[in-house]
């Protein structure tokens, strides 16, 4: 190396090593200016240089003086060269490193030992460099400082991997997963669905180590106290929770999670937090405490191992998946209790159109069935006939069925009948004798049946290993209503709507109002069968019961909508990622969820034009657009909603316009209609529909001067 270069080198890198020094020194008192952090920001970008250069720099240097180099001159020169580079660098990248530990949200254990490890490197480098000209550098000393510099450069990059992806990021791809999956009888809902994915998509950017946004996601502690931003979730409303908001926006956004360039969360993982929030977060809930037909317990069971029971271990094969899918439709689901476990679990629905057919239909897969619920299903005797023919059956739940005591002794032949729900079936003690018949039952819930503690006696003699579900035990207390629940299955009509409320709880006297009022005992309407709506209507309505406490409000919106276009298009396009079912999702009389990533909702940060046609001409009066108002994510109402009417494209006028409020900083999350009256004195053939979004978020948002977003669902034309 020429004197000048090694001059200006050897300078350089006593500077920067001082340097680092003095930022060692100075530690937690030192603050770093903001025109300084973008240079620390560069660390990850450049610290790869210095790893290979001086990984390259070592081992020449290893085998420097055997008899084959000692003498070799391009060898000497080209050695000193790189590890005079590779020093350089790695002295640069450490003082790069020590100003960005300074900026909120990196501390920790893996902190400190990859900046320990990482000043190792530059200081061992200089070291080496110092005396590896001089007459006591030795070939004992060239190989040690080599091999210390390459360890030190291991471990560094170990820490600093787990920094930047999370603990055994190296070794993850392939660590047997399997082995530390849990059975779903053990699993719980945090612990073992929810907990991994925040391992494996989150932790590395929030974790005791790197705390961004001032969050952390490794324990319950944490994730309830929430970052700087507020509390991670609202319990109950996934809409309002900021960890739904932040996993659903647009990669192309700042605050999207995760970031850009990390692995991103499946549509499943998406799902399975929107419904651990929807439930409010339990972190000591267990799967199997979740009801049979729960989605979050459905989906768990295919990541999770199947039960550590003899009860799991089938001896028959998986049904044909052709089969179960043809067997599928919208009054029965056909779904495996596990990933790969060919045991069925068959949920039959809407009672309305059950018949005997709804399990004659069932005897291709017949051997698979072990769980079979008909809850509120009007089965008769005779279909415990055919039942029994369910040969593995082990569960079954009759609640609230019309199946009697006399019937029982149907079941008698399933001799792996674990569980059996008679919950709601009126039986006698004379019934009590067709019960104990059933040997294998290990659980039995008769609360309502009108047996007595005295006639179960003969049960638990004859099978003392049962465990009776007797229901509630009154201990004094008054227990609270659950809410009334809406029987009907659409809440969008053309003509008139014939209102269906009910309550779990028999007895319970509903009352419920249509002006917004919180409805009571006393003043609100009591509702009766019959009560019929010809309008768009929001009804509250709430339970009440002498000796209970109250239910909780709910809201019911019904819509009415009078037609419905033979045709919908686009003339300006949603985004790519919220397109739902293309322009007919408009029309479809689906109204989308509070999570605006359920593939329901059309949304554009631009001017979105959709054209109707009719193939009669209508006589439109309203137009009514349902919206969503979510400020976190910046989704605001429309600055203007348009609707231009003619007979046909080329003849449209302006015929109203609707323009909602200025946002404000306390808007709260809504979905919402947006009223717009028509001015028209003839029948139209052809709607265009204008939606113009916010061009510029407000300046209170943190999102201020982008451009918000318009979400939008369905139409409804009267």
């Amino acid at each position: 190396m020429k004197g000048n270069h090694k001059a200006f080198a050897g300078g350089a890198l006593f500077a920067l090593n001082v340097f680092i020094l003095v930022l060692l020194v100075a530690g937690d008192g030192l603050v770093v200016p903001q025109w300084l952090q973008p240079v620390g920001r560069l660390h990850p970008l450049i610290l790869h240089f210095p790893i290979v250069i001086l990984m390259l720099a070592m081992v020449l240097e290893f085998f420097r003086f055997r008899a084959e180099f000692v003498n070799e001159k391009f060898y000497q020169y080209f050695t000193n060269y790189l590890l005079v580079l590779g020093a350089l660098l790695s002295s640069l990248t450490v003082i790069m490193g020590l100003l960005l530990s300074r900026e909120p949200g990196y501390e920790g254990g893996n902190l400190l030992w990859h900046k320990w490890f990482g000043v190792s490197v530059a200081f061992v480098g200089y070291g080496v460099y110092l005396i590896r000209n001089t007459s006591k550098y030795t070939a004992t000393l060239a190989k040690t400082g080599a091999l210390v510099t390459v360890f030190c450069l291991i471990v560094a990059g170990h820490f600093g991997a787990n920094l930047t992806h999370g603990d055994d990021f190296v070794l993850g791809p392939v660590m047997d997963k399997e082995k530390n999956k849990v059975p779903i009888d053990k699993a719980f809902v945090y612990q073992d669905v929810i907990r991994p994915i925040f391992e494996a998509k989150c932790q590395s950017c929030h974790n005791a180590d790197k705390m961004k946004g001032g969050l952390i996601l490794a324990s319950q502690a944490a994730i309830l106290k929430g970052g700087k931003n507020g509390k991670l979730f609202v319990p109950g409303d996934p809409a309002m929770s900021l960890l739904l908001q932040r996993v659903h926006m647009p990669e192309s956004e700042k605050k999207h999670m995760p970031p850009t360039g990390k692995p991103q969360l499946t549509d499943e993982e998406k799902v399975l937090l929107y419904l651990w929030v929807k439930n409010k977060p339990d972190f000591k809930k267990k799967v199997i405490d979740l009801p049979a037909t729960d989605s979050l317990r459905m989906i768990a069971a295919t990541l999770l191992k199947p039960a550590e029971s003899a009860e799991e271990i089938y001896d028959f094969s998986a049904a044909d998946d052709k089969e179960i899918k043809k067997l599928n439709n919208n009054y029965r689901v056909i779904y495996p209790l596990a990933k790969e476990s060919p045991a069925l679990a068959v949920n039959i629905y809407n009672k309305s159109t059950y018949n005997i057919k709804a399990l004659d239909e069932l005897s291709p897969i017949k051997r698979q069935v072990v769980s079979l619920d008909l809850n509120k299903m009007p089965v008769k005797d005779a279909d415990l006939k055919t039942i029994a023919q369910f040969e593995n059956l082990r569960r079954l739940n009759l609640n609230f069925s019309d199946v009697t005591g006399a019937g029982l002794k149907e079941l008698a032949s399933l001799k792996l009948l674990k569980s059996l729900s008679l919950a709601g079936v009126k039986l006698n003690a004379a019934d009590v004798k067709q019960l104990a018949a059933i040997k294998s039952l290990t659980e039995l819930a008769i609360w309502d049946t009108g047996l007595k503690t005295a006639d179960l006696l003969p049960l638990q003699k004859a099978n003392k290993h049962i465990t009776l579900l007797t229901g509630f035990k009154d201990d004094g207390r008054p227990l609270k209503l659950t809410s009334p629940q809406l029987k009907n299955t659409a809440v969008i009509f053309k003509q008139s709507y014939l209102l269906q409320l009910g309550n779990p709880i028999k007895g319970t006297d509903i009352r419920y109002t249509t002006d917004g009022s919180a409805p009571d005992s006393i003043r609100a309407i009591s509702y009766k069968p019959g009560a019929l709506f010809t309008q768009n209507t929001v009804i509250r309505a709430r339970a009440f019961k002498a000796g209970w406490i109250g239910s909780d409000t709910v809201q019911f919106n019904i819509y009415k909508s009078t037609y419905t276009p033979d045709s919908i298009s686009f003339l300006t396009y949603p985004d790519s990622k919220y397109k739902g079912s293309g322009a007919k999702t408009m029309i479809d009389k689906e109204l989308g969820s509070g999570n605006f990533g359920d593939g329901k909702w059309l949304a554009s940060q631009k001017e979105l034009e959709l054209l109707m046609w009719f193939n009669k001409p209508v006589d439109l009066h309203t137009i009514n657009l349902n919206v969503m108002r979510n400020t976190g994510p910046q989704i605001f109402l429309p600055t203007k909603v348009e609707v231009w009417g003619g007979t046909d494209q080329s003849h449209l006028k302006l015929l109203g316009s609707v323009t909602p409020a200025a946002p404000l900083k306390n808007d709260s999350y809504s979905i919402m209609n947006l009223e717009c009256k028509l001015k028209n004195g003839q029948p139209i053939s052809c709607i265009k529909l204008v939606t113009r979004p916010l061009k510029s978020v407000p300046a209170w948002h943190p999102a201020k001067g982008k451009p918000a977003w318009v979400f939008m669902d369905e139409v409804f034309l009267n």
